[in-house]
């Protein structure tokens, strides 16, 4: 909600950080204190973390040396090498959420795939625009919020309470009381007041909701058939043409009556009303300059692109052609949008793969140096499995317990139990393909499944998970091999 001063001028709270407020949330977070946010979601990996801090730090160390050397400083991008399921992904996802920038992950296979024609690599630039003005937008429409939850409020009483009609001539009525007869007129000041008293006492009952069930009528745009039709549908976005942005303002908006109660008029025309209030140019620049100044790419399968020695010329030259166009990106140049130009000269792009075919070393020259940092993330152990089940703010378990209470359930896992599943999910990940922290899901979810299932009608709302229980519902699917690959 939008807070006002002494001016009566609205100020943004925490909830809507503008670019400004970017610099100021990075100078409060040094590196050691983004590590311990990081650790608070994802176990281990502290030299990715340590290398992905120092980065978001540099940004904002960026932002106080003297303008002509600050676009000199480029971004110290990142390779992070390691197996599927360690957290490279969520490493890269939890420090963008933390800084507040655009952040797009995108896989760099899917450029080299067989018959995908027209998706460019500057697509990503475009993607990570329309992010960021989504981002901006949602943040200056909650920036608005209570002026247009004002204007809502009013239109909604204008349904349950018309105005009155002005007369040019008031009625006279005549009343007999006793023996004489008295002359009233109304008076058009009277019945003001009197229309004025009785809205704020609705206004009141309706912010009480006793009003929420009652049916209005409004207006609402007409989504079912439109005059355009979308020809540019992809793979032309280096032609940068919309139709609906280009002829949208010479087709009047269709718009269809719909009955709903109070309580949904509100929220449609709160939103209506917040999206009228928001000055679009400022929500463009502010978002192009998070693009430019404080973007992060997570550039994933970067390893599929490498040339490797696999002595297979085709794929080699497809898949070093995407590294060539990659490269200008990286490196720093400026991409067409709808929206503008943006420079990719300071976005920070953070690389990922196994590496288990290709090495680092087998990317062309040229790519390798825009990536100078490199950080080998950890596979993961038994005793790291007991510790992402148990300590994280979002752990495993922790989303467990929470489904079930939802039934009334209370399940209750003892440490040994803990313990045996992380042991089951590494001897699975041993014995068939390693995925990782991601073979936790899978174990967990086949343990619980028959609770999961009955919970609605069970009587006993407690239930114990111990290494017994554990062993009884995956023991066979562990021994059994050939089940645990269908299975797990």
């Amino acid at each position: 909600m939008a807070s006002k001063t002494e001016n009566d001028k609205p100020v943004k709270t925490d909830s809507a950080v503008d670019a400004g407020d970017d610099v100021k949330l990075n100078e409060q977070l040094t590196p050691r204190q983004i590590v311990k946010e990081l650790d608070t979601y994802i176990v281990g990996q502290h030299n990715a973390k340590r290398a992905v801090a120092i980065a978001l730090r540099n940004r904002w160390r960026r932002q106080q040396v003297p303008e002509e050397l600050r676009d000199e400083i480029a971004p110290k991008n990142i390779i992070m090498i390691g197996p599927t399921g360690v957290g490279k992904t969520e490493i890269a996802r939890r420090l963008a959420r933390l800084s507040g920038a655009p952040f797009l992950k995108v896989e760099a296979s899917k450029f080299t795939e067989v018959g995908y024609v027209g998706r460019d690599v500057e697509s990503m630039i475009r993607d990570l625009a329309e992010l960021a003005i989504s981002m901006a937008k949602a943040e200056e429409m909650e920036y608005v919020r209570e002026k247009a939850a004002d204007f809502a409020e009013e239109k909604v009483l204008d349904m349950l309470l018309p105005p009155p009609v002005k007369k040019e001539t008031p009625p006279t009525e005549l009343h007999v009381e006793g023996d004489g007869v008295v002359v009233v007129e109304e008076d058009p000041q009277t019945l003001m007041e009197s229309y004025k008293r009785t809205r704020e006492k609705m206004r009141k009952l309706m912010r009480d909701g006793k009003y929420d069930e009652t049916e209005v009528e409004i207006n609402v745009p007409d989504r079912s058939g439109s005059p355009m039709v979308e020809v540019f549908s992809g793979g032309m976005e280096d032609m940068e043409i919309n139709l609906k942005d280009m002829f949208g303002n010479f087709f009047p908006k269709k718009t269809k009556s719909r009955k709903v109660t109070v309580a949904e008029a509100l929220e449609i025309l709160e939103s209506e009303e917040a999206g009228k209030l928001v000055d679009m140019d400022t929500v463009v620049n502010t978002a192009l300059d998070r693009v430019e100044q404080s973007g992060i790419i997570f550039l994933d399968e970067v390893d599929k692109v490498a040339g490797g020695e696999n002595g297979h010329g085709g794929p080699d030259v497809s898949r070093e052609g995407v590294q060539r166009d990659l490269l200008p990106i990286i490196e720093g140049s400026n991409v067409s949008t709808k929206y503008g130009m943006i420079s990719t000269d300071h976005i920070l792009f953070i690389a990922a793969g196994a590496f288990n075919v290709s090495k680092p070393s087998d990317l062309i020259p040229e790519l390798q140096g825009r990536f100078p940092i490199r950080v080998e993330l950890q596979s993961l152990t038994a005793a790291d499995f007991v510790r992402i089940l148990t300590e994280p703010r979002n752990a495993l378990i922790k989303q467990y317990l929470a489904l079930m209470e939802t039934e009334g359930l209370k399940l209750n896992f003892e440490k040994e139990a803990i313990a045996e599943i992380a042991e089951i999910a590494d001897e699975v990940n041993k014995n068939t393909e390693n995925i990782g922290a991601r073979r936790l899901h899978t174990v967990m979810e086949r343990l619980l499944d028959e609770v999961s299932f009955v919970a609605p009608e069970m009587k006993e709302k407690k239930v114990e998970i111990t290494v017994e229980y554990v062993r009884e519902h995956l023991g066979e699917i562990v021994k059994d091999q050939d089940l645990s690959r269908y299975i797990l």
